[in-house]
């Protein structure tokens, strides 16, 4: 309730037995500069929404559907009770996954175009717990290709958000708190986990290495990796600055908490220029804008009014702030183990405390890979193979294979197939899901070869495929100049040598 609205009779200070001290706590709980810091919330985490929904609609039959490589159904059948709540508990279908994901984004897009927030407070609130249960529904049956910190990031801001009202209310202080919490969670930890994790954290080299070595490069990231050591030092100390230093002054007086949430926004899209981490980027600068004020904004752009709904005012109803009470209650109940794990020796990356992922632990590259070793798939038609045959690489869509390729941007659009490629050489090629993998391009599954940039057989069979590792690294300009490839490898072996339908069936049975 702004300042300026008229007070109701039954909260008049000057009528019997009334509390001037309840009316004054409740202008307060009213943030009625934050609206445009609404607007960005709702909005911008409904879009990261349609964007999941989009993404598991894309690949989820042919990476976990009912002929996919780590089914659902076997999955499901491997539990008594599974311990975490999802739609699919009680029957998996490919059109029932569908149905969801379509569910998803038909309301997502609703939230981004701003039409439930026209609505009482409980109409967006339904929405976005609507949005947090289909994709919880669909990352607890997952499985490692959902194994991601992004995961129960999107989830946790869905939840959070959801109480953050409609047009016809005041954003409540208590949940822009909340917001401004899961960002000091987000930055905090992550640079808590560098600061204990690998030595060249501290010693300021990590992007010595990092700009070539994450899991998917971006169209800058050669650019990145190739600037001047001396650079690529103050990178660390300025990431350092802002994780560790930063993510407190959200919590001051404005205009300094507009500022941090500045810094913390301008970090996060250089990430976005120099690599592809799916949404993760992206939800930190929509949930940073929750310390924002509308005076700074409209000082910073003009175009953005100061005044959303006019000179009368919105009145929040009694129902809606025990709500968001409520809510506020239970947040703060669940920070108390995340709040604990931050200063823990033994600080977890990425975990949930609780079975529907609210209040979680992130962070992220703790310790930087220093080489870049690549798993590289190729088939052949001939009939026994040697290494004179003609072997055909399969391309990604993401990952590095074509030595003159320049990497795609494709953040926030997650390509899980690609990511999980990238921890093979950290863990091992005999996972159960590359191996079915290897299987359904011997017999050409059309619902695979989709997930791929490029297939050399045209959507035919190879007789004999095989998995060889390389290092790769960019290279110099000069290198550049001479071959024209932004990549340079170099042969290191073959952990699955060649390998048919009819081998690969007989080491099956």
């Amino acid at each position: 309730m702004r300042s300026g609205t008229p007070r109701p009779a039954c909260l008049d200070p000057d009528a019997a037995g009334r509390n001037v001290d309840f009316v004054d706590w409740l202008s307060w709980f009213d943030a009625a500069d934050y609206e445009f810091a609404r607007q960005v919330l709702q909005r911008g985490v409904a879009a990261l929404f349609f964007v999941a929904f989009l993404s598991s609609l894309n690949q989820f039959p042919a990476l976990l559907g009912e002929r996919g490589l780590l089914p659902v159904p076997d999955y499901l059948s491997g539990f008594s009770r599974l311990s975490r709540p999802t739609l699919f508990r009680w029957r998996y279908s490919d059109g029932l996954l569908r149905g969801v994901c379509a569910a998803g984004l038909v309301v997502s897009s609703l939230l981004v175009a701003g039409i439930p927030q026209l609505g009482p407070p409980w109409v967006p609130l339904i929405a976005f717990l609507g949005l947090w249960l289909l994709y919880m529904s669909i990352v607890n049956v997952g499985q490692t290709f959902y194994g991601f910190g992004w995961e129960m990031l999107l989830l946790e801001a869905g939840f959070t958000v959801a109480f953050l009202g409609s047009d016809q209310t005041d954003p409540p202080r208590t949940i822009m708190i909340l917001v401004a919490w899961l960002v000091f969670r987000l930055e905090f930890g992550a640079g808590m986990i560098k600061i204990r994790g690998g030595r060249e954290w501290r010693d300021l080299t990590a992007l010595y290495y990092h700009h070539e070595t994450q899991p998917m490069p971006g169209p800058l990231s050669r650019q990145a990796h190739l600037l001047p050591k001396p650079l690529h030092r103050m990178e660390v100390v300025g990431n350092h600055f802002a994780q560790l230093v930063v993510p407190f002054l959200l919590f001051a007086p404005q205009p300094v908490a507009s500022a941090a949430a500045a810094i913390i926004i301008a970090t996060q899209l250089w990430l976005v220029a120099s690599g592809n981490f799916a949404w993760l980027n992206w939800i930190a600068v929509v949930l940073a804008f929750a310390a924002v004020s509308d005076p700074v904004a409209h000082a910073v752009l003009p175009v953005i009014p100061l005044d959303w709904h006019g000179e009368a005012g919105r009145e929040t109803p009694l129902w809606w702030l025990a709500v968001t009470l409520a809510a506020t209650a239970l947040l703060l109940a669940l920070s108390y183990q995340p709040l604990r794990n931050l200063f823990s020796r033994r600080q977890l990356m990425n975990a949930s405390f609780n079975r529907w992922q609210l209040v979680n632990a992130y962070g992220a590259f703790g310790t930087v890979t220093r080489e870049r070793i690549e798993i590289v798939v190729a088939g052949t038609l001939d009939d026994d193979p040697d290494d004179s045959s003609d072997w055909r690489e399969y391309g990604f869509k993401g990952k590095p294979g074509d030595l003159r390729r320049i990497p795609r941007q494709w953040a926030p659009y997650h390509l899980r197939l690609d990511w999980l490629m990238w921890f093979l050489p950290l863990r091992t090629v005999h996972e159960e899901w590359f191996h079915a993998f290897l299987g359904k391009l011997l017999e050409a599954d059309r619902t695979t070869l989709r997930l791929l940039r490029h297939d050399p057989f045209d959507g035919g069979a190879p007789r004999w495929v095989r998995v060889r590792r390389y290092h790769y690294r960019f290279a110099t300009r000069a290198e550049f100049r001479a071959s024209g490839n932004r990549w340079m490898r170099t042969f290191l072996s073959e952990p699955i040598p060649p390998l048919s339908l009819r081998r690969r069936q007989g080491r099956q049975g």
